[in-house]
Protein backbone atom coordinates (compact mmCIF):
# COMPACT_ATOMS: atom_id res chain seq x y z
CA UNK A 1 0.00 0.00 0.00
CA UNK A 2 2.99 1.98 0.22
CA UNK A 3 4.43 1.91 -2.39
CA UNK A 4 1.35 2.47 -4.37
CA UNK A 5 0.35 5.50 -2.73
CA UNK A 6 3.81 6.71 -2.99
CA UNK A 7 3.24 6.41 -7.14
CA UNK A 8 -0.23 8.01 -6.82
CA UNK A 9 1.25 11.10 -5.05
CA UNK A 10 4.18 11.05 -7.83
CA UNK A 11 1.28 10.85 -10.27
CA UNK A 12 -0.53 13.74 -8.29
CA UNK A 13 2.71 16.04 -8.32
CA UNK A 14 3.05 15.52 -12.36
CA UNK A 15 -0.65 16.23 -13.43
CA UNK A 16 -0.64 19.04 -10.92
CA UNK A 17 2.58 20.71 -12.60
CA UNK A 18 0.89 19.82 -15.71
CA UNK A 19 -1.98 21.48 -15.32
CA UNK A 20 0.17 24.28 -13.71
CA UNK A 21 1.67 24.61 -16.98
CA UNK A 22 -1.69 24.11 -19.51
CA UNK A 23 -2.55 27.36 -17.54
CA UNK A 24 0.34 29.06 -18.15
CA UNK A 25 0.74 27.92 -21.49
CA UNK A 26 -2.57 29.43 -22.15
CA UNK A 27 -2.64 32.66 -20.83
CA UNK A 28 0.59 33.19 -22.17
CA UNK A 29 -0.70 32.60 -25.86
CA UNK A 30 -4.01 35.07 -25.06
CA UNK A 31 -1.26 37.79 -23.65
CA UNK A 32 0.93 37.35 -26.56
CA UNK A 33 -2.07 37.58 -28.81
CA UNK A 34 -2.98 40.85 -27.25
CA UNK A 35 0.09 42.52 -26.88
CA UNK A 36 0.27 41.77 -30.91
CA UNK A 37 -3.19 43.28 -31.10
CA UNK A 38 -4.17 46.87 -32.58
CA UNK A 39 -4.66 47.80 -29.48
CA UNK A 40 -1.26 47.93 -27.41
CA UNK A 41 0.81 48.56 -30.75
CA UNK A 42 -1.14 51.87 -30.94
CA UNK A 43 -1.40 52.55 -27.17
CA UNK A 44 2.14 51.36 -25.52
CA UNK A 45 3.97 49.82 -28.94
CA UNK A 46 7.00 50.24 -26.44
CA UNK A 47 5.91 48.26 -23.68
CA UNK A 48 4.19 45.82 -26.10
CA UNK A 49 7.72 44.69 -27.82
CA UNK A 50 9.73 44.95 -24.33
CA UNK A 51 7.38 42.36 -23.33
CA UNK A 52 7.17 40.24 -26.22
CA UNK A 53 10.90 40.42 -25.97
CA UNK A 54 10.86 39.41 -22.96
CA UNK A 55 8.68 35.78 -24.01
CA UNK A 56 5.94 36.24 -23.29
CA UNK A 57 3.89 33.16 -24.70
CA UNK A 58 2.62 30.03 -24.54
CA UNK A 59 5.02 27.60 -23.31
CA UNK A 60 7.26 25.71 -25.98
CA UNK A 61 6.40 22.33 -26.47
CA UNK A 62 3.87 22.28 -23.74
CA UNK A 63 1.64 19.65 -25.95
CA UNK A 64 4.58 17.45 -25.57
CA UNK A 65 5.33 17.51 -22.15
CA UNK A 66 1.69 17.15 -21.63
CA UNK A 67 1.61 13.93 -23.52
CA UNK A 68 4.52 12.46 -21.48
CA UNK A 69 3.93 14.01 -18.16
CA UNK A 70 -0.26 12.03 -18.29
CA UNK A 71 1.13 8.87 -20.06
CA UNK A 72 3.84 8.89 -16.42
CA UNK A 73 0.22 10.07 -14.00
CA UNK A 74 -1.36 7.27 -15.71
CA UNK A 75 0.52 4.21 -14.68
CA UNK A 76 1.78 6.56 -11.58
CA UNK A 77 -2.30 6.33 -10.71
CA UNK A 78 -2.98 2.02 -11.90
CA UNK A 79 -1.07 0.77 -8.54
CA UNK A 80 -3.23 2.53 -5.93
CA UNK A 81 -6.62 2.06 -8.18
CA UNK A 82 -5.56 -1.71 -8.55
CA UNK A 83 -5.14 -2.50 -5.25
CA UNK A 84 -8.32 -0.91 -3.81
CA UNK A 85 -10.40 -2.25 -6.37
CA UNK A 86 -11.27 1.25 -7.67
CA UNK A 87 -11.20 0.17 -11.73
CA UNK A 88 -14.55 1.15 -13.09
CA UNK A 89 -17.01 -1.81 -12.93
CA UNK A 90 -20.19 -2.85 -14.83
CA UNK A 91 -22.41 -4.73 -12.78
CA UNK A 92 -25.88 -4.71 -14.97
CA UNK A 93 -25.26 -8.97 -14.39
CA UNK A 94 -22.80 -9.52 -12.15
CA UNK A 95 -25.47 -9.01 -9.10
CA UNK A 96 -27.38 -11.63 -10.37
CA UNK A 97 -24.54 -14.36 -10.09
CA UNK A 98 -24.11 -16.65 -7.08
CA UNK A 99 -21.29 -15.59 -5.09
CA UNK A 100 -18.88 -18.57 -5.82
CA UNK A 101 -19.06 -17.64 -9.64
CA UNK A 102 -18.69 -14.30 -8.84
CA UNK A 103 -15.59 -15.03 -6.96
CA UNK A 104 -14.30 -16.94 -9.96
CA UNK A 105 -15.13 -14.17 -11.85
CA UNK A 106 -12.76 -11.75 -9.48
CA UNK A 107 -9.72 -14.10 -9.60
CA UNK A 108 -9.56 -14.85 -13.48
CA UNK A 109 -10.28 -11.15 -14.13
CA UNK A 110 -7.21 -10.25 -11.86
CA UNK A 111 -4.65 -12.96 -12.54
CA UNK A 112 -6.26 -11.55 -16.69
CA UNK A 113 -5.29 -8.07 -15.54
CA UNK A 114 -2.11 -8.88 -13.81
CA UNK A 115 -0.86 -10.83 -17.33
CA UNK A 116 -1.64 -7.64 -19.37
CA UNK A 117 0.29 -5.20 -16.94
CA UNK A 118 3.05 -7.64 -17.71
CA UNK A 119 2.95 -7.59 -21.30
CA UNK A 120 2.35 -4.10 -21.21
CA UNK A 121 5.58 -3.73 -19.32
CA UNK A 122 7.06 -5.38 -21.68
CA UNK A 123 6.39 -3.57 -24.56
CA UNK A 124 7.24 -0.42 -22.88
CA UNK A 125 10.44 -1.55 -22.18
CA UNK A 126 10.75 -2.61 -25.57
CA UNK A 127 9.83 1.14 -26.87
CA UNK A 128 12.25 2.65 -24.97
CA UNK A 129 15.03 0.52 -26.22
CA UNK A 130 13.90 1.43 -29.68
CA UNK A 131 13.58 4.73 -29.05
CA UNK A 132 17.27 5.21 -27.01
CA UNK A 133 18.59 2.99 -29.98
CA UNK A 134 17.23 5.83 -33.08
CA UNK A 135 17.45 8.49 -30.61
CA UNK A 136 14.19 9.67 -31.31
CA UNK A 137 13.34 13.14 -30.09
CA UNK A 138 10.23 15.51 -29.25
CA UNK A 139 9.49 18.14 -32.25
CA UNK A 140 9.42 21.54 -30.60
CA UNK A 141 12.04 20.86 -27.18
CA UNK A 142 13.68 17.91 -28.67
CA UNK A 143 13.85 15.97 -25.86
CA UNK A 144 14.56 12.39 -25.80
CA UNK A 145 11.18 10.04 -26.33
CA UNK A 146 12.86 7.66 -24.67
CA UNK A 147 12.24 9.51 -21.06
CA UNK A 148 8.92 9.78 -21.29
CA UNK A 149 8.90 5.91 -22.32
CA UNK A 150 11.03 5.19 -19.02
CA UNK A 151 8.59 7.04 -17.01
CA UNK A 152 6.01 4.91 -17.99
CA UNK A 153 7.88 1.80 -17.46
CA UNK A 154 8.95 2.54 -14.23
CA UNK A 155 5.01 3.15 -13.37
CA UNK A 156 3.92 0.37 -15.30
CA UNK A 157 6.47 -2.09 -13.57
CA UNK A 158 5.06 -1.25 -10.37
CA UNK A 159 1.11 -1.87 -11.44
CA UNK A 160 2.55 -4.62 -12.53
CA UNK A 161 3.75 -5.88 -9.64
CA UNK A 162 0.96 -4.66 -7.35
CA UNK A 163 -1.21 -6.76 -9.73
CA UNK A 164 0.56 -10.12 -9.33
CA UNK A 165 0.37 -9.64 -5.49
CA UNK A 166 -3.45 -8.62 -6.08
CA UNK A 167 -3.89 -11.98 -8.08
CA UNK A 168 -1.89 -14.10 -5.57
CA UNK A 169 -4.48 -12.62 -2.87
CA UNK A 170 -7.39 -13.50 -4.85
CA UNK A 171 -6.72 -16.69 -5.51
CA UNK A 172 -5.29 -17.32 -1.74
CA UNK A 173 -9.00 -15.93 -1.25
CA UNK A 174 -10.55 -18.34 -3.30
CA UNK A 175 -8.57 -21.15 -2.15
CA UNK A 176 -9.49 -20.77 1.45
CA UNK A 177 -12.32 -18.46 1.66
CA UNK A 178 -11.68 -15.70 3.49
CA UNK A 179 -11.53 -12.57 2.11
CA UNK A 180 -8.34 -10.81 2.68
CA UNK A 181 -8.50 -7.33 0.20
CA UNK A 182 -11.64 -5.18 0.03
CA UNK A 183 -13.56 -6.19 -3.02
CA UNK A 184 -13.72 -3.01 -4.28
CA UNK A 185 -16.82 -1.45 -5.57
CA UNK A 186 -15.37 -0.01 -8.35
CA UNK A 187 -16.54 3.42 -10.00
CA UNK A 188 -20.47 3.44 -10.05
CA UNK A 189 -21.72 3.76 -13.34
Amino acid sequence: MGLARFWAIMGGIVLTALILMVCLSVAGRALNGFLHGGFMTSVAPGLAKWLLDLGVGPVNGDFELVEAGVAFAIFAFLPLCQLTGGHAAVDIFANQFPRWLDRTLRVLTEVLFAAVLILISERLYDGMLSKMRFGETTFLIQFPIWWAYAASFAGSVVTALVAVYVAAVRVVEFVTGREMLPAGEGAEH
